[in-house]
């Protein structure tokens, strides 16, 4: 019960990202190909980097309420939040000045253009994103999960809203295309950050986490940020594969990326599921690693390893047997390109049913290391099997041998496949034993 709600959480996450994807891919290739860009690669980056802050807070806290200690609890919620506004900071710049990195990274003239039209806009939702982010990771390792979810729930609605208001120029709204996408980011996270802080004060009023807000407190911000920095890096790792797979398809045409994009999409609701998954683990674990118990350990990991491989056949499935109503999904009817779209968007995804069981692999076990605190170990593993093997095949293959996106498709699968096997040993020989040995 505990994981259920968080998987909706992160689906209803995710369906923020899906639901601008899907409406722009109404509105034009064009824009589909730069929000793929803006939205589901380049904010992204910087969004799951500094998210390593909050969640570092979720075991941290996990571990601290199983020995009742609510001061704890509240000194590292707090230092997340000051990492998550200091990390937000520093960020905001590349947002700023990202049509000048793009184009020097290979995109073209109207996609760089339109990528930093969106970012000038949505990238200042990073703010209240990453704040969102801390508070909900606290929530959650509370065990306040429903709450995580209706929240999330409520952002994808009004996402949703504001995105068919203003991309279209429905209701009587003006038509902004992907400023009005923009736009309808920045408000979502903002009502976000608004819900979560007013459900924190009245439902947990004894921690005072608002209290004195503004006074430092070193020690604590210190032990957040040496868990929370390998956990970003870690995640940066994965997503910048798949960001840098953009790239790669963005330099053979718009058509190709924007089939990536919606392969991206569709995977990553699936990957939605395994995160949820993996949050469970990483509470389950941080409260057995609080009481020093192996033997809870041990069967809460089997429990969301079950789950996970479950719901990765489930997905292999349906990719393999519902592709073209999958993608369609995404694509105008009377669009001039779906039928090139579709084409190249059925072989990709076949490609993905491939690392299904591979991507849950490594999640669960990312969540269930988190939980006992382990995470600069996986960030090697994660930098080494994502970049010095991920990224060089899907380059090797995609252009030295020619095969151009699935050429990159399979590099992914080769570097997500390397993560899934060395993490999950690393839990099961070593972490798992250690905790024995606390007790």
């Amino acid at each position: 019960m505990l994981g259920l709600p968080l998987v909706g959480g992160h689906l209803a996450q995710f369906a923020i990202g899906l639901t601008d994807t899907a409406m722009l891919g109404w509105y034009g290739v064009a824009e589909l190909a730069a929000v793929t860009l803006a939205s589901g690669s380049y904010f992204l980056v910087f969004f799951l980097l500094g998210a390593g802050f909050a969640f570092a807070v979720m075991p941290l806290v996990a571990a601290a309420a199983a020995t009742g200690d609510q001061v704890s609890v509240r000194r590292c919620t707090r230092m997340g939040l000051w990492l998550s506004v200091l990390f937000s900071a520093l960020a905001m710049p590349v947002m700023w000045w990202s049509e000048p990195i793009l184009l020097a990274l290979g995109q073209t003239d109207d996609v760089s253009a339109m990528v930093a039209l969106y970012l000038r806009i949505a990238g200042w939702g990073l703010f209240p994103a990453l704040l969102v982010m801390v508070l909900k990771s606290y929530l959650a390792a509370l065990e306040r999960t429903q709450a995580v979810l209706w929240i999330t729930v409520l952002a994808a609605l009004v996402n949703a809203v504001v995105n068919y208001a203003l991309i279209f120029g429905n209701w009587g709204a003006p038509e902004l295309g992907i400023r009005g996408a923009a736009i309808a980011s920045l408000a979502t996270h903002g009502a976000s950050l608004v819900a979560v802080i007013f459900y924190a004060i009245r439902a947990l009023p004894h921690h005072n986490l608002f209290q004195r807000l503004w006074r430092p407190d070193w020690e604590m911000f210190a032990r957040v940020f040496a868990l929370g920095l390998p956990i970003g890096l870690t995640t940066l790792s994965e997503v910048s594969m798949f960001a840098a797979s953009s790239m790669m398809i963005g330099w053979i045409g718009t058509i190709p990326l924007a089939a990536h994009g919606i392969v991206v999409s569709v995977s990553g609701a699936a990957f939605m599921v395994h995160l949820g998954l993996s949050n469970a683990a990483t509470i389950r674990a941080g409260n057995a690693y609080g009481r020093a118990d192996r033997e809870l350990m041990r069967r809460g990991a089997l429990v969301v390893t079950a789950l996970s491989l479950g719901v990765s056949t489930l997905t292999i499935v349906a990719f393999l047997a519902i592709p073209v109503p999958l993608l369609s999904l995404f694509i105008d009817a009377n669009a001039p390109a779906r039928p090139e779209i579709l084409a190249l968007g059925v072989g990709f995804l076949a490609i993905a049913a491939l690392f299904q069981l591979v991507d849950g692999a490594q999640a669960v076990a990312i969540g269930l290391l988190r939980g006992v605190q382990d995470t600069r170990v996986p960030m090697a593993v994660a930098a080494l099997s994502y970049w010095a093997l991920g990224i060089p095949a899907s380059y090797f293959l995609g252009f030295v041998l020619g095969w151009g996106g699935t050429g990159v498709w399979l590099g992914l699968v080769i570097g997500l496949g390397c993560a899934g096997i060395f993490l999950t040993l690393r839990f099961w020989r070593q972490e798992l034993n250690r905790v024995a040995v606390m007790r």
